[in-house]
């Protein structure tokens, strides 16, 4: 692989510029053959973004679905409607189209969610697995395999999810509140996590009461499999509904056993507290709050185009300054605390090794055209490029003012 060294490059929040050596898909401290040089002018660089939770595989599918209610309950059974027609040929389109937006975004690595049961057997796992290889060129897809339709409360589920496993799938997930006893299924995920050395990652605590609230099983059973840095829950609105004093406490019941949690802001804003008209709760997971406590974070997408989220464009920098704003986090520090969680958080949240623009690290990063890293997402500044393993996967060119050829001469004053 050829070399490329990049000068005049910004890394921080002042202007001083350096240079990065790229060799072999790595960064590193010196070269050893001749480089393509490029020329940055001054643009900032940021290691790769990071989507720790996105759904290909029922993406797009807005327009086959009927929208009245805009709950959790009519977006699970209209998707479920969709899906039964669902092809591999089409899952792979749709997730195809969508990895190319996230691509042009920034974004290097996805964690996408994958359903798994009897009416859609491996068909979405296929597909996905189809789209792993077909663009490991500008992305590396890692696929988490769960049961959106419930598990012990529907026969054949566990099986082919066994069977998704066996097959190379690298994430175990799970969506306990779709099940009659959700402490149940928590429990079984963990004995199967274990049992495959899987990771897991929960769709967990997805409303706004108190009551019902699983994320203590959770610890539990992390303590006692052992799985402490290997367990990420999902959306977990109902800490959003906790006093300060309650959710400090569990934050740091959640930071003693390494449990991470995922905001995923546009889903939760549209889907929760749509029961109230009058001051209607913001309703995401506090990640600033759960930070302070030392809990793992991250920001993502979740949906794009379907009934739990009908809009998107694989943007993260979108999604941090969507939380920003609903947070009301300003300050340039905790605007960098969200660029760390579609990022270097993101990565620690992933268990990701070699991320970074530091040597040694993959070189996977991208450029933006901003004053510091807390203005990329002040502003949601697009990237200008980006690069997986060294080797440019796209670019976007600076938009210009295309301004007229004369200059009109100010009206005469009257008087």
């Amino acid at each position: 692989m050829s070399a490329l060294e990049l000068i005049n490059v910004r890394l921080g929040e002042g202007p001083a510029l350096t240079r990065l050596l790229i060799e072999d898909g790595h960064f590193v401290s010196r070269l050893r053959q001749p480089a393509e040089v490029l020329d940055l002018d001054g643009r900032l660089v940021l290691p790769g973004l990071i989507e720790t939770h996105l759904h290909l595989d029922k993406a797009c599918i807005l327009s086959r679905c009927q929208l009245r209610e805009g709950t959790l309950a009519e977006a699970i059974a209209q998707t479920r409607l969709a899906k039964a027609e669902f092809t591999e040929a089409d899952v792979y389109a749709r997730g195809a189209a969508v990895l190319e937006q996230a691509i042009v975004q920034g974004t290097t690595h996805i964690r996408t969610h994958v359903e798994i049961d009897p009416g859609i057997g491996l068909t979405g796992l296929r597909a996905i697995r189809r789209l792993q290889a077909d663009y490991a060129w500008a992305v590396t897809l890692e696929i988490c395999v769960f049961p959106q339709e419930g598990m012990l409360d529907n026969p054949g589920t566990e099986a082919l999810l066994c069977q998704a496993l066996d097959a190379g799938a690298e994430v175990l997930g799970g969506c306990p509140y779709t099940d009659g006893d959700p402490p149940a299924q928590i429990r079984r995920l963990f004995e199967l996590a274990v049992a495959y050395d899987r990771d897991l990652d929960l769709h967990l605590d997805f409303d706004l009461e108190v009551a019902g609230m699983t994320l203590p099983e959770v610890i539990r059973c992390t303590h006692q499999h052992g799985w402490q840095g290997r367990v990420t829950v999902g959306h977990a609105t109902k800490l959003s509904a906790l006093p300060q004093a309650q959710l400090l406490s569990m934050g740091r019941a959640l930071a003693e056993a390494g449990v991470q949690v995922t905001c995923l802001p546009s889903t939760d804003l549209f889907l929760t507290g749509r029961d109230r008209f009058e001051n209607k709760p913001r309703g995401i997971a506090p990640l600033a709050q759960l930070h302070q406590c030392g809990v793992t974070c991250s920001l993502s997408s979740n949906n794009i185009g379907n009934p739990f989220t009908p809009y998107g464009d694989a943007s993260l920098v979108r999604q941090a300054n969507l939380f920003a704003n609903v947070a009301q986090l300003g300050t340039p520090q905790e605007l960098l605390l969200c660029l760390g969680w579609i990022s270097r958080e993101s990565a620690r949240l992933l268990r990701l090794a070699h991320y970074g623009l530091e040597p040694g690290c993959r070189a996977d990063f991208v450029v933006f055209d901003a004053p510091s890293p807390a203005e990329v997402i002040g502003r949601i500044a697009p990237p200008l490029m980006g690069f997986k393993h060294g080797r440019q996967t796209f670019s976007r060119p600076a938009a210009e003012l295309v301004r007229p050829a004369f200059r009109a001469q100010p009206a005469p004053v009257a008087g």
